[in-house]
Formats: structure tokens, sequence, C-alpha cells
């Protein structure tokens, strides 16, 4: 059974769909699995082996000269071709973290009118390379794209499968009005795709709420992670300078600012600690992470702190085996959360803010503590019980250690996406 899985590339960023679709597609393929990752939009960035093909369709360039003007609709066809070419597409979308909220939700809306819209060009290069694949399923990205499901199924009589892995957090980035009218669009065009595929429980509940989706349409995946090359190396234990580590985008939505909050109130307790931060920085972000380096340089964290910039595979988990503790404290509420998996793989306990996906995964893994959201104080407080109770933190950490080794590896991710699969594509046999 093949399946061409589409997955949403985010213009040179590192992102956790990305990443986790990868991991999820080269697991399949060591098993033996019939897959072919395709990016959408424009290439995707992994910190790992890259398995994703070269061809981006949707190619991003096209999309939104297509959406802006008539007469990119009409260009030649070698034209289009090399408007996706993928150095182009990287360089051209190196800004996408940092889309307008108006243009985000006119795109959503004419991509979820994806046969009927500007796109139209498009989708017919989409089900032209769909059927030289000939696959049995086809994976959209993200709710988004569920707008395609239609026209797909028309051409190629196969199941479409949606997996749902955070769209709100763009979702309300929108106005009122956007907001209804692009969940209005897919909650109507949701009824077009087979079955579903969530990342959490959090999520899933989600969905049920807001994208009217039906709950024995949606079957959950939990993450997964590659336990190879660096990531199975054994940490040695830890002595001297209590180490809190941050790892993840930095943008205020994954409260970074929450943490040096938190962190101040332990430095102003005189404590011997320090705080690394590493993790992608996007020019629409540029601003707040210069007012958090000021803050630091000419305040009470002054050499308390340190920023590391962003960091591959290799030094990421070097970088995670330097830590006692890991904090990321979303202000939204995180629908993954890799990075909380990745720093468990290495031993290290995690201190999260009570909301989205980090309940159910502290649950599953026993390797944290919960903190109220948006409560540096409450922050602080996780923290401090981390510092001051050595067993603690060892306990948790090797709970978390252990954990990941027996739930949250990508095989485990692979063998459930597979089974999900396979069970979508006996229903839509069995009702064809």
């Amino acid at each position: 059974m093949r399946v061409v899985y589409l997955t949403a590339g985010a213009g040179g960023m590192y992102c956790g769909s990305c990443l986790r679709d990868n991991a999820l597609a080269a697991a399949l393929i060591r098993r033996g699995r019939d897959v072919l990752l395709w990016p959408v939009y424009s290439p995707i960035r992994t910190d790992d082996r890259d398995v994703s093909s070269s061809r981006v369709v949707f190619g991003g360039i096209n999309v939104y000269l297509q959406h802006r003007w008539r007469f990119a609709r009409k260009l030649p066809r070698f034209l289009s071709r090399l408007l996706d070419h993928p150095r182009l597409l990287k360089f051209a979308m190196r800004g996408a973290g940092s889309t307008d909220p108006e243009l985000a939700a006119d795109l959503m809306t004419t991509l979820l009118l994806a046969e009927d819209g500007p796109h139209a060009g498009e989708m017919d290069s989409l089900i032209e390379h769909l059927r030289a694949a000939d696959p049995r399923i086809v994976h959209l990205p993200n709710a988004f794209f569920v707008g395609l499901a239609r026209r797909i199924k028309a051409a190629l009589n196969v199941p479409v499968v949606c997996t749902l892995t955070g769209e709100d957090i763009l979702l309300d980035k929108l106005d009122a009005a956007a907001r209804s009218k692009v969940l209005g669009l897919i909650r109507e065009r949701a009824a077009d795709v087979d079955g579903f595929i969530s990342v959490s429980r959090h999520y899933t509940a989600y969905a049920l709420e807001h994208f009217g989706v039906a709950a024995d349409r949606i079957r959950q995946v939990p993450l997964g992670i590659a336990l190879d090359d660096g990531a199975a190396i054994e940490a040695a234990p830890r002595e001297g300078t209590f180490t809190v580590g941050y790892l993840a985008r930095i943008c205020p939505e994954k409260g970074l600012h929450n943490l040096i909050d938190a962190f101040e109130h332990l430095v102003g307790e005189g404590r011997d600690c320090r705080l690394l931060v590493a993790g992608y920085l996007g020019s629409g972000d540029r601003a707040y992470f210069r007012a958090l380096e000021r803050r630091v340089a000419i305040g009470p964290l002054r050499g308390h702190v340190e920023f590391l910039g962003e960091l591959d595979r290799a030094a990421k988990f070097a970088f995670l085996r330097r830590l006692d503790v890991l904090s990321v404290p979303t202000e939204y509420k995180e629908a993954k959360g890799l990075y909380v998996l990745e720093a468990m793989s290495q031993g290290v306990p995690v201190v999260q803010p009570a909301h989205g996906s980090f309940p159910e995964l502290i649950e599953s893994t026993r390797g944290g503590l919960l903190h109220e959201p948006n409560d540096p104080v409450a922050l602080a407080a996780g923290l401090r019980q981390m510092m001051d109770d050595h067993d603690l933190r060892a306990r948790l950490g090797a709970a978390a250690r252990q954990s990941i080794r027996d739930k949250h590896t990508d095989e485990h991710m692979a063998d459930a996406a597979w089974a999900a699969f396979e069970a979508i594509a006996a229903e839509h046999a069995r009702d064809a």
C-alpha cells in the first residue's frame, strides 16, 4: 500500500510538524512501508536525515502570485516549474514564520476552496503528480488543506487522511470574522476527509469542538522521536551549578519571557543557577529577542543566562545533556511538544504549564512537574522544587528516559500511524 504523505514546509524554519512528519516517514520507510514524503509550499527543514522528495507541490511562490494576480494563474508550465525550484523557494520563503494575519486568512480561505479558487492550476498539477505516483492513500498536512480532499478523491478514488497538528495557533491570530469564516470552511470541507490523525488527546478534543469532526473519525497517533546517534548516548550524572534549559523557537508564544521572569526569582534568592537558551529565531521575532537580551544584560540575570542560538541535531542532544531541567512555558496550548520528549530521552525532567499536550505527556512518562500556565511565580516554584530535591529530579529523569524507550519512539509512532492508514483504507474499500 503506497501512501503519498504531504507535509507543509515552513520556509526554512525548524517546525515541530515538519520534524514529526519526517521522523514518521523515515521510520515507516525503515520498516519497509511504501511512503513518499512530498513537501507543500517549500522544502522542509529537519535536523535529521531528510527523506522528503525534492519536488514541492503547491509551491509557495506560485500560490502567492496566483492569489494576488490573475495573470499569474496563466503562466507557462515551464515558468511555474521554475518558481517551484527548491532553492528559490527556500530563499523566497525564509520569513514565512511571520506571515501577515490578513494575508494568512486570505490564503487559508482560497486553499480551502482549492478547486474553485485561484489555485485551480496548482490543484491540476498536484492531481497529475498523484496519478503518476499511484497511491492507495493520500495524506494532507493539516486542516487548512481539507479543501483538496474532494478533488483528490474524485480523480483517484482513494481515501484521504489528514493530520490535526496545531492549527489553533494560526487561527487564533486571525480577527473574529476571518477566524469564523475559516472555521466554517474547515467544518464544511472536513466531511470530504476519510479519517483524521491527532497528535494528542488535547488536540483531539479541540478538533471535536471546533472542526465538527465526529469522534469515530479521529485516530490518535502519539508523538515519537528517533533514538539514534546522539539521542541514544547516556548522559553522565551532573554536579555543580543547577542548569535550566529552553529549547524551542524563540517567540512570544513559546514563553521565554515567562521563564526569564521565573529565573529572576531564583537568582534573587541567591541560588547557584544558570539558564541556557537555544532555538530558531525568525526575522519577525528579532525585536522580541533583542528586548530579552537587553533585559538580561542590564538586570540581575547578567552572567546567569547564555544564548546559544540554533543547534543542529548533534549539538541539540549535547545541549540537553548539560541540563538538570528543561522548561518551555508556552503561552498557548501546545498540541505537540517534541522538545519535551527530546529532553526526557536524555533523562532530563521538565517543568511545563498545565495546559495543552503537556499534562498527558507527563502523565504518560512520569517525567516532570506541571505549573499554573502563564504564572512565572508558579514556574519558579516548580524549578525550585526540582533544584532542592535531587532524588525527585533523578527519579523523574529515569522514569522519563525509560518511558520514551517503551512508548514514544519513532517506531511506536510509525506502527500506530500505519495501523490508522490500514484501518481507513479498509473502511474506504468496504464503503466503495
